[in-house]
């Protein structure tokens, strides 16, 4: 079967360069069709993986008809695929949430459980070095993927950690979470590195240069006839912080002149809604463009994407953003933190215009990665994660998943049928909400419901107690070798 596709491709190959040599132009009807045919003809899907950063449930109109963010090609990607209405983010705050998709693991198994801070903290080691990460995992496909990643690392920036050294054959993107989106220093260093040297692209606004990075990755790797799998975490529109600002400079959301055109506004303006907005549009044209390069390059049938945000919007900006419907912000288990718009595309297998209200999780990603791969996960760690290409492609529509279980910080809570139990702290009382009936979380029922309060409780030190003595094994395993 191998050899008959090679002689395939060999065959189409020499058709495109006598093409070529007589003067049809890459733009020829013709010419495409058969270049889409030969990347048509890889035996696994490219794989596409988008997260965008702390924007809230209600900012996309996908899922908030009130929003005044202009999102066109979001709007195309949840028409084209899956918008997925009851899906969450594994980790509350950027790291966290990063190291979760990376590994298939929860926080508490993969222990980095908390946001890497200032230099030290994303320069370090950070997700330790024994977690077996996705482009590593993949290497266990004999489709020979090519894995790229352009965009926010957060996950640690010592040698050992970095995109290249974890799988990845190519990287451009901020090790830290919150640069500068034009001059891509964070807290007074240059922050932007090609594979593992820095760089300096100064004036270059982020979303754009990630974007633009992976787009150029793809068509090399279609061109040379291999699968490749592409992370493009996007760092916008995270707010800079002020200590990544110039000195003289104000800071505020960053955009592009040209995202404030749909607006009708000059890229002067200071009203702040206006101004996140544009970053928002900036993100959905980017995504717009990769979408089309899709197309160009004849492989969109065959590219398995996913999108979705890391965590909601954070507290000190829901004036000018949104969580709606929910209660909350990230960096906490309320609704609002921890559910986040996804979509999923994959033309043939995944419905258009479909809904998935089945309760999953980004974990779940890792495994349903493999599974599109033809990879084989980890033998000798726990993988949290469920494949869920049965979910999003309507063979299934029950979750893999019998609980969701969070822990950030002081929060707690665990999710178990139509009911959610949550605390902010280790001595106070569980809250119990019904999210079917009450998905605002503004009714407790835990004195009401104080059997089923007990029931989720004891589910959720059963799940802590499960990881706490998984970790005491991993450990003595590891000493033993």
């Amino acid at each position: 079967m191998h050899s008959n596709f090679t002689f395939q491709r060999i065959l189409i190959a020499s058709l495109i360069v006598f093409m070529t040599t007589i003067g049809l132009s890459g733009q020829s009807p013709m010419l495409k069709d058969i270049k889409s045919k030969l990347n048509n003809k890889q035996e696994r899907p490219n794989i596409l993986i988008i997260t965008v950063d702390n924007v809230g449930y209600g900012d996309f109109s996908v899922y908030n008809k009130q929003s005044t963010i202009i999102t066109p090609n979001i709007e195309k990607l949840a028409e084209q695929g899956a918008r997925l209405t009851n899906f969450y983010t594994a980790g509350a705050t950027c790291t966290v949430s990063r190291a979760c998709l990376l590994t298939g693991r929860i926080a508490r198994r993969h222990q980095l459980v908390n946001q890497l801070g200032g230099l030290k903290g994303n320069y370090g080691i950070g997700l330790r070095q024994s977690e077996v990460i996705i482009p590593r995992m993949l290497e266990t496909s004999d489709a020979n993927y090519a894995k790229g990643a352009f965009g926010k690392w957060n996950v640690g920036f010592a040698p050992g950690s970095r995109p290249i050294d974890r799988g990845f054959d190519e990287y451009l993107g901020i090790a830290s979470g919150n640069a500068d989106h034009f001059t891509h220093v964070y807290a007074g260093k240059h922050d932007l590195h090609h594979n593992n040297e820095p760089i300096n692209r100064h004036g270059e606004y982020s979303t754009d240069l990630f974007a633009n990075a992976a787009m150029d990755f793809m068509e090399e790797n279609t061109e040379k006839g291999k699968p490749w799998m592409v992370y493009l975490p996007f760092d916008a529109p995270h707010h800079p912080g002020d200590r990544n600002i110039d000195p003289d400079a104000e800071n505020i959301w960053q955009a592009p002149d040209y995202a404030f055109k749909p607006y009708g506004v000059s890229p002067d303006t200071k009203d702040a809604k206006t101004r996140f907005n544009a970053v928002v549009t900036a993100i959905d044209m980017a995504i717009g463009r990769v979408m089309d390069k899709l197309e160009e390059l004849g492989i969109a049938d065959n590219t398995f994407v996913f999108f979705y945000s890391d965590n909601g919007a954070f507290y000190p900006y829901l004036d000018i953003q949104s969580n709606a419907p929910f209660k909350g912000a990230g960096v906490t288990l309320w609704e609002g933190g921890i559910r986040v718009p996804a979509l999923a595309k994959w033309p043939g297998n995944i419905p258009e215009g479909s809904v998935v209200d089945t309760r999953l999780w980004s974990l779940d990603i890792y495994p349903t990665v493999a599974k599109l791969a033809g990879a084989q996960l980890p033998q000798d760690r726990f993988i949290d994660g469920e494949n869920i290409l049965p979910n999003l492609t309507g063979q299934n529509k029950y979750s893999p998943h019998a609980t969701l279980f969070f822990e950030y910080k002081n929060f707690s809570a665990l999710h178990w049928g139509d009911w959610k139990i949550i605390r902010e702290g280790a001595d106070e009382d569980w809250q119990l909400y019904n999210l079917k009936s009450d998905q605002a979380e503004s009714q407790n029922k835990a004195a009401q419901e104080p059997k089923i309060v007990d029931k989720l409780a004891a589910a959720f030190q059963l799940k802590q107690e499960e990881i706490d003595s998984y970790l005491e094994i991993e450990d003595s395993f590891q000493k033993q070798n």
